[in-house]
């Protein structure tokens, strides 16, 4: 490795608190408390009144909005924590607290929400038509697409107090379990114990016998913990098939639409235009197998690298590629990156009982966001450092919004993120050689196809497990793994044969479980990207203040009015059509570059 581990960051969360210990948390939460039920006594029936005013509305959604933001705090603390240290007992014990505390605050507040649901059209319309509401007018609006799912406040409460033994605790289960994980390799002649970020790493080694031997370490580890998962997979799915079935969804997939604010269609639209080109997949995984010269591709294949290097990237290279590419495109996005590494905003050492993949908190608008990662001194690494900070910049530049328009939805979030990766790749290409380009077109293109068409394979098994599980019941984990299988396989199409041992790699997908239907934001997001990204070469250094612009937006808008402002219409199938053809383009590019090579390049 060429990084010590003092090289690589830790965050510093004392903007937020000092400790778990920190009187300024039970401070606050007590402050809170007292805050939440002043409010209650004095809106309580004051909105779904007819004799609303303006005035009052204003008033109650900007004290709500000021005890939500401060309420967000010890939580998202609780959650910073906790996922440096699964394992740490004491966090555990701290985060489900902090769950409780909050959950019975936000109870209090519960009846505003109803009321603002429960009143009648003309009503709202009326008091948010006025100028002086103008910036929650959205934040009404999106709120009130879920007016005829909810319940009553006492039948609210229940669901929202049990939850916390419910769904949150499976979820803190699933994350502990996975976290906890230990994957045994031989390396070297010595048996190592590797954590999940370490053995998934290894299936990008440069080495076939090292990735067959990861691969079978990672479908070991789950082996082991396949009935504790199989049966939170069930148990959580079983959770969201009542609460659907209380609400009166009428689909598994609804909720998540109308928090996205996208209509059934357009989604359908999106995932279904990224299968119609999976063969594009295919394709390229051809490509590359004659280029590594194998009989056939395998899982364990899937993301080798073309040639064979063990090549590391130090951190502080990493800082240098990211911020110089960024400041490439505009300043200000680089100055914005830059303060995460000159803050202390970032958490990037491998650590025991650290949870696996990477984020972005947002956190509040009036502090500032992290980023969570585990840096492991690969190219890859540079381009989910670049992924991350991509979503700070967002972060940073909608932070002059209020809390409530703060936090883009889940489509859009991941705009700024695949941009940033876009970027980094960009810089990286023009100076590299034709050989160090066709690993570049590589990893580039590798990492596009897992963003948009194995997330929409991901959401095909989503879609199909949650359609069992309430037709049928309970799933074994064979029929997990079968529904998994072909939903992955139907992507490759016969470029990459996925053996037995894949059949498990459901179980470690923290998004099935902490969000169901999320993964369609990542296809959403990066084929808006692609397209906007061809708009970029096209424009310019003039395209960067509306791509900024964008962002600032925050989540004052709906996905449609945010992308309306270029030009944009996510209804056409034309716009989406427009990203895959552009993705073509690389494939293109790739074959083009390996054709230059032919006869030079093999494994």
């Amino acid at each position: 490795m060429a990084n010590n581990i003092e090289s690589i960051p830790s965050w510093d969360l004392s903007d937020l608190f000092s400790s778990i210990d920190d009187p300024k948390i039970e401070e606050s939460l007590a402050n809170l408390r007292e805050r939440a039920e002043e409010f209650a006594e004095k809106y309580r029936g004051k909105i779904n009144n007819p004799d609303l005013t303006t005035d009052m509305m204003l008033s109650a959604i900007t004290e709500y909005e000021a005890i939500s933001q401060d309420l967000d705090k010890p939580l998202t603390y609780a959650h910073l924590r906790f996922s440096v240290d699964t394992t740490d007992a004491s966090l555990g014990a701290f985060i489900q607290r902090m769950q409780e505390l909050t959950t019975e605050i936000s109870i209090v507040l519960l009846f505003f929400g109803l009321e603002l649901l429960e009143a009648p059209e003309d009503l709202i319309s009326r008091a948010v038509s006025d100028p002086s509401l103008a910036n929650y007018r959205h934040y009404v609006t999106s709120s009130r697409l879920f007016r005829p799912y909810m319940l009553s406040e006492p039948e609210e409460k229940i669901l929202e107090d049990k939850a916390n033994t419910g769904r949150r605790a499976f979820t803190r289960l699933f994350e502990t379990t996975t976290s906890s994980i230990a994957f045994h390799m031989v390396r070297e002649g010595e048996e190592k114990q590797l954590t999940m970020p370490e053995v998934l790493a290894l299936l990008r080694d440069p080495d076939r016998e090292t990735r067959r031997s990861a691969a079978a370490s990672l479908t070991q580890g789950l082996s082991a913990n396949q009935q504790t998962l199989t049966f939170i997979f069930n148990t959580l799915i079983q959770d969201k098939a009542v609460d659907d079935r209380l609400r009166k969804m009428q689909y598994p997939e609804q909720a998540r639409n109308l928090s996205n604010e996208l209509d059934p269609e357009t989604v359908e639209l999106v995932v279904s235009s990224a299968v119609e080109y999976y063969p594009l997949v295919a394709r390229y995984y051809e490509t590359k197998r004659e280029i590594l010269g194998y009989d056939t591709l395998t899982h364990y294949d899937r993301y080798a690298p073309i040639f064979e290097t063990r090549e590391t990237v130090e951190w502080s290279r990493a800082r240098t590629i990211v911020l110089d590419s960024f400041g490439g495109f505009s300043p200000t996005m680089r100055d914005c990156a830059s303060d995460f590494f000159d803050r202390s905003w970032i958490d990037a050492q491998i650590k025991k009982g650290k949870r696996g993949g990477a984020y972005c908190s947002y956190v509040t608008p009036d502090l500032h966001p992290y980023v969570f990662m585990n840096y492991l001194s690969r190219m890859d690494d540079v381009m989910t450092l670049a992924h991350e900070l991509g979503h700070g910049v967002h972060a940073r530049l909608a932070g002059d919004k209020s809390y409530f328009n703060f936090s883009s939805v889940l489509p859009l979030a991941e705009l700024a993120s695949t941009f940033g990766e876009m970027l980094v790749f960009e810089s990286l290409q023009k100076s590299a050689s034709d050989e160090d380009r066709l690993a570049l077109y590589g990893e580039k293109i590798e990492s596009a196809f897992a963003t948009i068409f194995r997330q929409a394979a991901m959401y095909r098994f989503e879609q199909a497990i949650h359609a069992r599980r309430r037709s049928g019941g309970e799933l074994t984990t064979e029929e997990f793994s079968a529904i998994w299988q072909e939903n992955q396989q139907q992507m490759f199409g016969d470029s990459v044969e996925l053996g037995e041992e894949h059949r498990l790699w459901w179980m470690y997908v923290p998004h099935f479980i902490n969000s169901p239907f999320y993964v369609y934001a990542y296809t959403f997001g990066e084929l808006v990207v692609m397209a906007l990204y061809a708009r970029y070469k096209q424009e310019g250094k003039t395209f960067a203040p509306k791509y900024l612009d964008i962002l600032r937006v925050g989540g004052s808008m709906t996905p449609a009015e945010t992308l309306a402002q270029i030009g944009v219409d996510i209804h056409s199938a034309e716009f989406w059509q427009g990203g895959l053809k552009f993705l073509e383009g690389f494939v293109q590019e790739f074959e083009r570059l390996r054709r230059c090579k032919s006869g030079k390049i093999g494994v």
